[in-house]
């Protein structure tokens, strides 16, 4: 008897989604950050045994959109109502409730299982805890209630018990030995945009996004050449940096987690690029990846 299934991770900005995502996958699948709308796309990290197959996928976190991007970002957390065999709706102690109540209202209508992980509960006492699964109670009836917390990997491991049970019995549906659907060019772009989000203040990191124009590998090396988008000439200026410092310090680090994501000696060349608008270009966010279907 195999089991395998979708299990979809959906919440709001900056709860944890990603980081709880790495911690079931036990690869560094999304990148997390303490900024919110670090998560843009849909992002598969699966996990493999001789019988279960669960297929995470991370989402980012649902907020109002103000602009085209925004909207795709939203697209992408809704499409993984559609299609779970079990959804994680992760919160935390911070938030209210009631945020975004119009797509807690889908969730409740689910027919799947659906587990409401309370992440960060080394934030509060216990009384405060036990208030707050009470409220989780009240606002989705049929949902499991499960106090988790990320970063001291409390519960993580009961959860994929849990999810296990959960699964219906089916055929894997990728090949065992996949960890991903995604290429490994978007890992590149992710993990250089990982480091702006880290370098850059304010609205800097949110105007911009990484294309990768070369990939080049062999058994040891792989040489890269990436382009970074950004909206004005302003911001250009500001990701280079006096002298080209800022870019550099950002090159460096993303070269470093780059040799520990692939494992090799990594070339990497970097090159900033003004796109004006392209985050409500259908054209420029098709060419991206926000096209979710």
């Amino acid at each position: 008897m195999h089991k395998s299934g979708f299990v979809n991770i959906v919440g709001n900005p900056n709860v944890g989604k990603s980081t709880l995502m790495n911690l079931f996958v036990g690869e560094r699948i999304s990148i997390a950050t303490f900024k919110a709308q670090t998560t843009r796309h849909r992002i598969m990290g699966i996990i493999n045994d001789d019988e279960v197959q669960i297929v995470f996928s991370d989402t980012p976190g649902v907020l109002k959109p103000n602009y085209k991007l925004q909207k795709s970002m939203l697209a992408f957390s809704e499409s993984a109502l559609n299609d779970a065999d079990v959804l994680l709706y992760v919160t935390d102690p911070i938030e209210k409730v009631d945020k975004n109540s119009g797509f807690l209202q889908k969730v409740a209508k689910m027919t799947v299982p659906v587990l409401v992980l309370i992440n960060k509960i080394d934030l509060i006492d216990e009384k405060k805890l036990i208030e707050l699964v009470e409220e989780w109670h009240t606002t989705l009836p049929s949902a499991e209630i499960i106090p988790v917390s990320a970063l001291a990997k409390f519960n993580v491991e009961p959860i994929l018990k849990r999810i296990k049970d959960l699964l219906p019995e089916c055929p894997p549906y990728f090949d065992k030995e996949q960890l991903t659907d995604k290429p490994a060019r978007f890992f590149v772009s992710e993990i250089i945009r990982e480091k702006i989000l880290l370098y850059y203040d304010k609205e800097i990191p949110y105007s911009v996004e990484v294309g990768v124009e070369a990939f080049e590998e062999d058994n040891h090396h792989i040489h890269i050449n990436a382009v970074i988008y950004v909206e004005r000439d302003t911001q250009k200026g500001i990701i280079i940096g006096h002298g080209g410092r800022a870019l550099k310090k950002v090159a460096t680090e993303a070269r470093k987690a780059l040799e520990k994501f692939f494992g090799k000696s990594i070339y990497l060349e970097t090159f900033v690029k003004v796109d004006k608008d392209w985050r409500n270009s259908d054209r420029e966010l098709n060419l991206f990846g926000y096209n979710p279907e």
